[in-house]
């Protein structure tokens, strides 16, 4: 369909949008039209490329669009993807999601359209996709490496917990947004003389709620690593607040903690296409069950809670500096890799330095918090020590 010059390059986002991914797209754009390749950004993640009906008659504009410098300058300051984002597995598309043409081909509960897909980029033009996504959205650019074609990914999540990387776009502003929003809040929290709990972003992965923490932001953490025992909490929270001449103490909350013999807590039984359900309300138990405790530890009074989930709040507007440039290296390292000839990569940030490593480092292992290194369950905080030799944000991926 296309015309092809030295290449065409397909750039999609998906899952979360974040602050960073149009600095991505931006820095990738530009780099590979100055090569000499083309660009086709395909629009809302994975979805875009399900969508597509292979006719020269058809209207296709709302699966793609041909990307120049002048669109990515406009957008490449901003917040969020204007390449807009969804979380479609086309591994795993339900029937009723199957798009009309197909119906008839594609019977089954769960179906694969990866045919489909493959057929869809020929007919694009497109001979390499940029995928810019989370662990979810990445294991799909591992499958369609899996199936021979060409792949370099950027990882992108504000829980930071995509494998073999130190550093995911979005997470710079997560951890700044997380901590100023927290001080806006403690001025009610010491106006009222309550706990305030506030319910971060975090699935498997406490680092959302270790970085503003160990900042300074809040007195105690919990994260979905290590399950904690409310009476505990509840204790070490009243403590806090006792010697706080404010009379106020602080929680930081990751939405997957789990009390030690609870599980996650999930707003109702739907799942995304990477089968997760929708995890958020631990903040609010939390918040009721530490109010039902607190006369056990404050002299028989209570002491009241606010609770607020910081939630879209920390993933929206403008990215910080850091997810500014990053993304910028991200992108460039990408095209490096194309320009070589080299495929089924992702680009990282390891000990400081910009690297890359096998794609499918991205579903062969989970990056947690090392609870033994950086995190005290005794006093449910990070820990303050060894800091020597470690990269910016304190903990690394192991891998």
């Amino acid at each position: 369909m296309m015309d092809k010059k030295k290449g065409v390059i397909g750039i999609l986002t998906g899952g979360g949008d974040v602050p960073g991914l149009n600095p991505a797209i931006r820095a990738v754009t530009i780099r590979a039209l100055r090569e000499g390749y083309q660009v086709i950004g395909i629009r809302r993640g994975w979805g875009g490329l399900v969508d597509i009906i292979r006719d020269k008659n058809a209207d296709n504009n709302n699966n793609f669009q041909i990307l120049t410098e002048e669109i990515v300058n406009r957008a490449g300051r901003t917040g969020g993807t204007f390449l807009h984002t969804s979380r479609t597995n086309p591994g795993k598309v339900r029937k009723e999601d199957v798009p009309g043409y197909l119906q008839d081909k594609y019977v089954e509960e769960k179906n694969d359209l990866t045919p489909e897909v493959l057929k869809n980029l020929d007919y694009l033009g497109i001979d390499t996709m940029i995928p810019i996504g989370g662990d979810d959205t990445l294991s799909y650019g591992v499958r369609l490496y899996q199936e021979g074609f060409k792949v370099v990914a950027i990882p992108k999540t504000m829980d930071n917990d995509v494998p073999g990387t130190d550093y995911c776009i979005g997470f710079s502003t997560c951890v700044t947004r997380t901590i100023s929003l927290t001080n806006s809040l403690r001025t009610s929290a010491g106006s009222h003389e309550r706990f305030l709990i506030l319910e971060v972003f975090g699935r498997y992965a406490g680092f959302t709620a270790m970085l503003p923490t160990m900042a300074g932001a809040a007195n105690r953490c919990v994260i979905p690593e290590y399950k904690f025992n409310i009476d505990h909490l509840t204790e070490l929270m009243v403590k806090d607040r006792l010697a706080n001449p404010s009379h106020y103490s602080i929680l930081l909350i990751s939405q997957g903690a789990m009390y030690e013999a609870g599980e996650m807590i999930f707003e109702n039984n739907a799942t995304d296409a990477y089968g997760h359900a929708k995890l958020g309300g631990i903040g609010d138990l939390v918040s009721e069950r530490m109010k039902e405790l607190s006369p056990k530890y404050n002299k028989g009074k209570t002491v009241d809670v606010i609770s607020q989930k910081l939630g879209y709040m920390v993933r929206g507007g403008d990215p910080d500096a850091i997810d500014s440039i990053v993304p910028m290296a991200f992108g460039n390292l990408a095209l490096d890799l194309v320009l070589g000839g080299i495929h089924g990569r992702l680009v990282v940030l390891k000990n400081g330095r910009y690297d890359n490593m096998p794609l499918d480092i991205v579903t062969s292992t989970k990056k947690l918090v090392d609870v033994n290194r950086f995190y005290d369950t005794s006093r449910y905080r990070p820990k303050y020590e060894n800091f020597e030799t470690k990269p910016l944000f304190i903990m690394t991926s192991e891998v």
